[in-house]
């Protein structure tokens, strides 16, 4: 929650309210210096996961967030009003940046051996979604695992405990995790698209479409800037998270992003998305796809 005011004024004085997942977009606009002289306030609301942020850009809670592609369409199909307003994706494809992780002492060495086991996840979440991939990928159905449905500060606590066997998760949780000794049966590199949308409230892109442009201009500029600059990156990631540095780092060299355009082959690849969770009963597609995007 923070407000960051600029000099000189925004259009009609207006306040972005930008959504931020931890280790998200705060800590790499407050990083890169992107931010300095910015025309307008700038009011941060931060979130656990992207289903949180989601529902709160669709109430007008916020105005703009990023969030995966899976939690996107997932939200969109669900009847929220918002769209997706710029593209991102990891170029190459990041190893273990969404990951399905087992304790290190755990027998499972593939989805397959978690047959009939309990893994947690946020429902809708990314990481879900690599669960329900790597059922398909293995010829196993949705149902073949038992999903437990946490947040992800829940699902740190059962996977240490044991109360679970499983945890389908993004970074940082995945780099945490897995510096702590967990270990990974399926990895999202080959199985994902990498994307990533800002995804904005649909009367924010009516109201506020000159400095909502202007922040996504700032955005690929700071995505840039990361991707040269990881380690300064890393120290005020590490500080904003109260991640260790050197973990910090690992998440900042394993979740390099830059902005894409939102082209026909873009929204084609949401096609799968939409398909793996329809496939799963999750959702009933709706919404034509074509339309969960604006082009500002």
């Amino acid at each position: 929650t923070g407000l960051f005011a600029g000099c000189g004024r925004g259009a009609a004085g207006d306040t972005l309210k930008v959504g931020s997942q931890k280790g998200g977009t705060k800590a790499l606009m407050l990083s890169s210096g992107v931010l300095n002289g910015v025309g307008y306030p700038i009011e941060w609301a931060e979130f656990p996961a992207a289903q949180n942020l989601l529902e709160a850009v669709g109430s007008g809670a916020v105005d703009v967030g990023l969030a995966g592609d899976a939690p996107f369409q997932f939200a969109y199909q669900s009847g929220l009003p918002i769209k997706a307003v710029s593209a991102q994706r990891s170029d190459p494809r990041p190893t273990q940046a969404v990951a399905i992780v087992v304790p290190g002492d755990s027998p499972a060495r593939s989805i397959a051996d978690l047959r009939g086991k309990r893994i947690a996840t946020t429902r809708g979440s990314i990481g879900y979604y690599l669960a329900l991939r790597a059922l398909h990928e293995a010829g196993l159905p949705p149902d073949a695992v038992h999903f437990i449905w946490l947040t992800p500060g829940d699902t740190r606590a059962a996977f240490a405990s044991r109360t679970i066997d499983a945890w389908a998760c993004w970074v940082p949780y995945t780099t945490t995790a897995i510096a702590e000794g967990a270990r990974v049966v399926a990895d999202g590199q080959n199985l994902i698209h990498g994307y990533a949308f800002e995804v904005a409230n649909e009367q924010a892109i009516g109201d506020k479409r000159a400095i909502l442009t202007d922040f996504l201009q700032r955005e690929s500029k700071a995505l840039d800037w990361a991707a040269a600059h990881s380690a300064d990156y890393a120290k005020v990631l590490a500080k904003e998270t109260g991640l260790p540095l050197d973990i910090a780092l690992v998440m900042v060299r394993k979740n390099n992003r830059h902005t894409v355009p939102i082209t026909p082959s873009v929204i084609d690849d949401q096609r799968i998305v939409l398909d793996t969770f329809g496939h799963a009963g999750e959702i009933k597609p709706a919404r034509p796809l074509d339309q969960a995007f604006a082009i500002l």
